[in-house]
């Protein structure tokens, strides 16, 4: 089975084939006066990126999270919005932004994130010029630089003025790298915002290319298969009354989800860590462990540990279901459990996504930055914004600051992409704020 999120992708992908889009629209003189803002807002816009690169915000630094978010909320309070602080102690995580402009307009949530994955004892620490097309440093692409991105865009906005009929919500979540626990709570902020929004916008940076954007995004779980068999010596093993041992069962077990399930289009599941042996010790969140085991002794536990990706609930039932059929064939005198864990949900592609793509795609035709495309689904990872599918009718994501590197000391933005990238959201936004 694909899921129907699977036949949407592809039926959106054949249509996008074989129907023209628009070529480039005139623009009205507010939308002219909105460009012209944006160019003003480019240097400022850097200098708040390396302001804000500059403060260490790891997941795990609480101090840093809070303070680059109080960067921003000091920046967004200057444009009218009305800001708080959700308080992370009750999933143990430094908390979220929620930004406010309420006006009469649709409702449009834009999505950043505060964290990054350099904690403080990181040797990459601080915003670099490599050139004068680029910058290096942590969090500049992912995504300091989309949060930056919301900010100026929303400023020439205002200067243009034009953001004051805006019904605008502005969710920066600070554990996005490292969501806190429980889930629910963590994301609550997230979700409460998105509740009766017409669009919602995440400023990610994708795939690096601002030739495309995200519509779809895999949703992730954690699976944990634990085996038990008998023990005994191992010159006894296959022996009708004794029988395969833990290890054999295992091995069993993930060749037949390689058998049945690989290859399904949008679908992957991971073994990444296994043990197997007289005793087995393992820590899910440190995701490490330890086996004992001799050789003459039939092993008496079995662990696997691993991921599954899948493109929509759907799909993501049905693979569980198989998994849990397969785990429960066991060889004689063995047993198996499997059980999951809830991770990032699916973003599966809707046509209310299609369509805020085929306006971004036009906006950004109308600065004259050519046209963009959706991202293969499988290419995309997991997101806050994924959290708020099935409650906005119309999901965007990946047009943030572009560069490469993320997630390492390489990490580095390209500088060219600044301008283009909020010209396109500045042109997206005001058009969504004029739909009724």
């Amino acid at each position: 089975m694909f899921g129907q999120g699977s036949f949407v992708f592809m039926a959106l992908v054949i249509l996008a084939t074989i129907i023209p889009l628009a070529g480039r629209q005139a623009l009205s003189p507010d939308e002219q006066a909105i460009l012209k803002h944006v160019e003003a807002q480019q240097e400022p816009a850097l200098k708040l990126l390396e302001r804000a690169v500059n403060i260490n915000s790891g997941t795990q630094n609480f101090a840093g999270v809070r303070e680059v978010g109080k960067l921003f909320s000091t920046a967004l309070e200057q444009l009218g919005f009305k800001t708080r602080w959700i308080d992370g102690a009750a999933f143990n995580r430094a908390g979220h932004l929620v930004a406010e402009h309420v006006a009469p307009g649709p409702k449009i949530l834009l999505i950043g994130h505060l964290d990054t994955v350099f904690e403080p004892d990181s040797r990459f620490q601080t915003f670099e010029r490599v050139s004068g097309t680029a910058a290096r440093g942590p969090g500049v692409i992912d995504m300091k630089g989309g949060d930056v991105i919301i900010v100026h865009t929303l400023k020439a906005l205002a200067a243009a003025g034009t953001l004051k009929s805006m019904n605008i919500v502005v969710v920066m979540t600070g554990d996005e790298e490292s969501a806190g626990d429980p889930q629910s709570v963590a994301r609550q902020a997230l979700v409460e915002a998105a509740k009766g929004a017409a669009a919602a916008i995440g400023f990610e940076d994708g795939d690096g290319n601002p030739k495309t954007a995200v519509i779809g995004r895999r949703g992730t779980s954690a699976w944990t298969v634990r085996v038990k068999g008998t023990p005994a010596h191992s010159s006894q093993i296959f022996r009708t009354d004794i029988g395969f041992g833990a290890v054999f069962e295992a091995a069993r077990i993930l060749t037949a989800f390689r058998e049945k399930l690989a290859g399904e289009a949008h679908l992957t599941f991971n073994p990444a860590v296994v043990l197997g042996g007289t005793q087995v010790e393992f820590d899910a969140a440190q995701a490490r462990g330890s086996a004992f085991g001799k050789d003459n002794v039939i092993a008496e536990h079995a662990l696997v540990s691993g991921d599954l990706r899948a493109l929509s609930v759907e799909q993501f039932a049905a693979a569980r279901k198989k998994m849990e059929a397969i785990a429960a064939e066991s060889l004689p005198h063995t047993s198996a459990t499997i059980t999951f864990e809830e991770g990032y949900p699916p973003l599966a592609p809707t046509e209310g996504n299609e369509r805020l793509l085929a306006m971004y795609d036009q906006a950004s035709r109308d600065v004259g930055a050519g046209p963009v495309t959706a991202v293969n689904p499988d290419l995309a990872g997991a997101a806050d914004v994924s959290f708020v599918a099935g409650h906005v009718p119309m999901i965007l994501d990946g047009i943030g600051l572009m560069g490469d590197g993320g997630h390492t000391v390489n990490e580095t933005a390209d500088l060219r992409t600044l301008p283009s990238q909020m010209k396109r959201a500045a042109l997206l936004l005001y058009r969504l704020s004029r739909e009724r």
